[in-house]
């Protein structure tokens, strides 16, 4: 028989969010708390009612600072919140508006807020929605990210003061590698009065090398400050149980908010974490059915769920057809506004050159192979509609909200379920419809269907192309081929 994981309780009876958004908007003025500035401020950006995962969660942060920002409510520390949503459910607006929320009354600017996020561009756009809901408020955002220089940064971050170091910052929005170069060497930059934590697509930054990042994040919030002869009153020390001495100061708590269409179900890794009594808010699972004769089947326990508006075909093909197929694509069946996706940047370079050579469609790409500012001007161009095709690498597949994507096209199939379920998800957004193909060698077939099948995605169609309908393309695309290797050279 097969060992069942032993999950922990808040792991195993999560708090359910409805998956289908549309059916299940909530008005803005049914949420419970929210300062009527901030009604006011969602009311001018058009935001008339909050998705289901933002219904669920901003009141619970809300609710775990209803006692102002230092102590938690009733003098406990707040629980730890983890969100595991899809991609495009509106993950971003329910961390900004309760921290700017919480924030509103603060007296001295210090840091009090950090979203760590994997990439540049996430960084940007979520320090974007920042600056609309903080606009008139006095609090300030501040970005690193490494796209000015360091000495800049530091003095966007610190000011040196007579009386010593003042931060400038109350929430800043950083990428992990620069955020430990500045706790590191920044004279003056102090995360000890810190009280919000969120990492944003959170699996990937247990994952990866930043595991390191984090540790130093709580480091540095748990140091004790060598001057803090003032600040004496707001002790900080490692949470731990609860006696008459720790209780003697009242202790500003830090609190960390997870956020990822992917969370690990990992209870080892979360570990990592050190969260405390943490609650988490999902829409990924599985409603049970209800046979005849009153038994439930649940089988299949997704793993992750993709947007509701997404349809998902396969193309069986080899590898000589595969550029085919891509123009047949866009030239014969005139698709628009089409996000393309490779395993790696040579690939998505060399496929960009080809379809350029080609003629016919307007096409761009998107790799860690372009400054900030092009990609950034690529991605204004392509939401303009003035390119049709954007070759990406996996860069774009994480997080970066790009606007009215109708197709991805999944060139080189993607290798672990993970990729799949983040490249799909650039389309059929915040409710909207959105088409996925992908370009699977035979070889790859029968691997790629049980990668899907074993994450509970059973609703995938295969759409076979004929070799008739390519016919047409060869003789251009022979040319073509040619004019590139004449160019590579």
């Amino acid at each position: 028989p097969q060992v069942q994981p032993f999950l922990p309780q808040w792991l195993a009876q999560p708090k359910l969010v409805q998956k289908r958004i549309k059916d299940n908007l909530v008005p803005i003025r049914d949420v419970p708390g929210i300062h009527p500035r901030l009604l006011k401020k969602l009311q001018m950006n058009g935001i008339e009612s909050f998705f289901p995962v933002q219904a669920e969660v901003i009141p619970a942060v809300l609710q775990s600072a209803s006692n102002g920002y230092l102590v938690g409510q009733g003098g406990y520390r707040p629980k730890d919140i983890c969100v595991s949503a899809p991609t495009g459910s509106g993950k971003t607006l329910s961390f900004v508006i309760p921290i700017v929320q919480v924030l509103l009354d603060r007296v001295v600017c210090r840091v009090r807020a950090l979203v760590v996020l994997p990439t540049k561009e996430l960084a940007q756009q979520v320090s974007k929605v920042f600056n609309i809901y903080t606009d008139g408020t006095g609090l300030k955002v501040v970005l690193i990210t490494g796209q000015k220089s360091f000495a800049k940064e530091q003095e966007m971050l610190v000011q040196k003061k007579v009386t010593g170091y003042c931060s400038l910052a109350d929430i800043i929005v950083a990428t992990p590698g620069r955020l430990t170069d500045h706790i590191n060497q920044t004279p003056g930059f102090s995360l000890t009065e810190l009280r919000f934590l969120i990492v944003d697509e959170a699996d990937r930054m247990i994952d990866d090398m930043h595991q390191n990042c984090l540790n130093q994040i709580v480091k540095a919030a748990f140091q004790v400050e060598r001057d803090s002869g003032s600040n004496m009153l707001f002790q900080r020390t490692k949470p731990g149980p609860l006696t008459a001495a720790s209780s003697c100061y009242p202790h500003i708590p830090l609190q960390k908010l997870l956020f990822s269409a992917t969370l690990t179900q990992d209870p080892e890794k979360l570990q990592q974490l050190n969260l405390f009594q943490p609650r988490l808010f999902t829409s990924v699972y599985s409603e049970k059915n209800t046979l005849g004769d009153g038994t439930e089947t649940e089988r299949d326990t997704k793993k992750y769920t993709l947007p509701e508006g997404l349809s998902q075909c396969y193309v069986p093909c080899d590898l000589n057809s595969k550029p085919l197929l891509l123009l047949h694509f866009m030239l014969k069946k005139k698709f628009t506004r089409v996000l393309c996706f490779t395993n790696s940047r040579e690939a998505s370079h060399r496929l960009f050159l080809l379809v350029q050579a080609f003629g016919g469609v307007t096409v761009a790409e998107f790799s860690s192979r372009l400054a900030p500012n092009e990609r950034q001007r690529t991605m204004k161009e392509f939401e303009q509609g003035k390119i049709q095709l954007l070759i990406s690498t996996d860069a774009t597949a994480r997080g970066i909200d790009i606007k009215g994507v109708n197709y991805v096209i999944n060139y080189d199939a993607p290798q672990f379920i993970r990729t799949y379920v983040h490249r799909v998800g650039r389309t059929a957004r915040a409710g909207k419809a959105g088409v996925a193909f992908s370009l699977v060698l035979r070889i790859q077939e029968r691997r790629f269907l049980q990668m899907l099948k074993d994450a509970g995605i059973h609703d995938i169609k295969k759409n076979p192309v004929k070799g008739n309908s390519l016919k047409p393309l060869v003789q251009q695309y022979e040319a073509a081929l040619c004019r590139l290797k004449k160019s590579v050279k």
